[in-house]
């Protein structure tokens, strides 16, 4: 052990972050790219997630920390139960379950206004390795979503798995094209049928 010496120690500051997984996506991507070019990786950067009976203040709040959009809701086993987006928490969902249930807004949980998991539709990632950018954008245009989950399905035991997530936002992020308004629900008689 003599060849051997101890480090010095020290203590933590006030003013500390933990280092967090970053996925390097390329910076200019056109609309024939591969579509895996587009979407975070959910094996390099980690996902967010929120318990299902936190307060919609406490998600919005986390979002807005951690520059997302939308937070994983799960189980102590962080299995999927559903998820909730900026879009739910500031639109007319939130709304709506307090002219249908009552209350304040404050008093509201993530679970009262989630995406439910079986409400979830979701993309196979072998069919976005096959996939170009434009692809993706036809579909999120066409289910008028802002973000596409792609899902690896599991073989046996094996549980399927979130393997990844593509957001409008990243997309006319790196392509430079203008996606955000393309066919997104804009009526409450809309998004009362996304639910």
């Amino acid at each position: 052990m003599s060849q051997f010496y101890a480090l010095e120690s020290h203590t933590l500051g006030s003013e500390t972050a933990l280092e967090r997984p970053h996925q390097e996506l390329a910076r200019h991507v056109n609309l024939n790219a591969p579509a895996s070019s587009v979407v975070t990786d959910l094996a390099q950067v980690a996902a967010m997630t929120i318990s299902p009976c936190a307060g919609i203040e406490e998600a919005n709040e986390r979002m807005i920390a951690a520059n997302v959009r939308l937070l994983f809701v799960t189980d102590q086993y962080y299995h999927v139960m559903g998820l909730i987006t900026a879009r739910d928490i500031t639109g007319e969902r939130t709304v709506r379950y307090i002219q249908e249930h009552g209350g304040k807004r404050a008093d509201l949980m993530v679970r009262d206004i989630m995406t439910p998991r079986h409400h979830i539709e979701v993309l196979e990632y072998d069919d976005i390795l096959e996939a170009r950018v434009g692809d993706v954008v036809e579909t999120l245009r066409r289910l008028g979503r802002q973000h596409a989950l792609v899902v690896k399905r599991g073989s046996g035991d094996e549980l399927d798995r979130i393997a990844g997530i593509v957001s409008t936002t990243q997309v006319a992020r790196q392509t430079g094209e203008s996606i955000e308004s393309m066919g997104l629900a804009t009526s409450l008689a809309e998004l009362a049928g996304q639910r």
